[in-house]
């Protein structure tokens, strides 16, 4: 596991996962259509929306389309707060429809395993030293196979970035290459971005993750370590920016007792 605390971060004025959030939202650009999610993705897309992408539309799984987000923290996509004032409170075929169309720009995902190719595990994994049964795929594989572009997002650790997952549930990069092109999947599809609780990584050419930024305070050696395979460092690696006054105010308004950013 990583060693820095919340405690620690929180002492710069921003938790680990407020900044993933501002992270995140950045990637988001104006006009796009948006597979938001849940949890951290869900404030990712509003800060995205005050802050430079007024344009973009939140897409749910559950069929719900959003040209304006909810004003209320929502704890499910279900939520009251999320049908009140939506675009469209439609099935899931509608939303996985703009998938199949290639409409979708970009989607965030979770997973319980990442590996190298940005391949994704969200379907068996070991808790307490047993190998056990995880939630499953879920729209993650449609998303995964057919956005422009996905962002991962989760907590960096060797168990949990590995070299090779050990179930693909949700596609990346496959084994790299033009491996994706091999299995019919769209040419201008795939993993954009990881973002971790120590940086963010970004794929290369031959579909393989690097390091392109880590957060502050936090050493390429301590990201290394924590990483299931020899990490390849970007050249031109950076320091993640950290979340602005602006995009704070915005989750601490709708998330003010940090049930997601905690």
């Amino acid at each position: 596991m990583a060693s820095h605390s919340e405690t620690e971060i929180a002492a710069r004025g921003y938790t680990f996962s407020e900044l993933m959030v501002a992270a995140a939202a950045r990637e988001i650009r104006d006009g796009e259509l948006v597979f938001v999610g849940m949890r951290l993705p869900m404030l990712a897309f509003l800060v995205a929306r005050r802050a430079h992408a007024p344009r973009a539309v939140g897409l749910f799984e559950n069929g719900v389309i959003r040209e304006t987000p909810s004003t209320e923290l929502l704890y499910t996509m279900g939520d009251p707060p999320n049908l009140k004032g939506a675009t469209q409170c439609g099935q899931m075929l509608d939303v996985m429809g703009l998938l199949q169309q290639g409409r979708v720009n970009v989607g965030f995902l979770g997973a319980a395993e990442v590996d190298r190719f940005g391949n994704l595990n969200t379907t068996w994994g070991f808790r307490g030293g047993d190998m056990q049964r995880l939630p499953g795929s879920g729209g993650a594989c449609d998303i995964a196979c057919l956005a422009r572009r996905t962002v991962v997002l989760l907590v960096h650790d060797r168990g949990r970035l590995c070299e090779r997952v050990g179930h693909i549930t949700s596609p990346g990069f496959g084994t790299g290459n033009r491996w994706r092109h091999a299995q019919g999947l769209p040419l201008a599809s795939g993993p954009s971005a990881i973002i971790t609780t120590l940086g963010v990584l970004r794929f290369g050419h031959d579909g393989e993750a690097q390091l392109a930024s880590v957060h502050p305070g936090v050493s390429v050696e301590e990201v290394l370590a924590n990483t299931g395979w020899t990490l390849r460092v970007d050249d031109e690696l950076v320091e993640t920016i950290p979340p602005n006054e602006a995009e704070l105010a915005v989750m601490r308004e709708l998330d003010p007792n940090h049930f997601w950013t905690r």
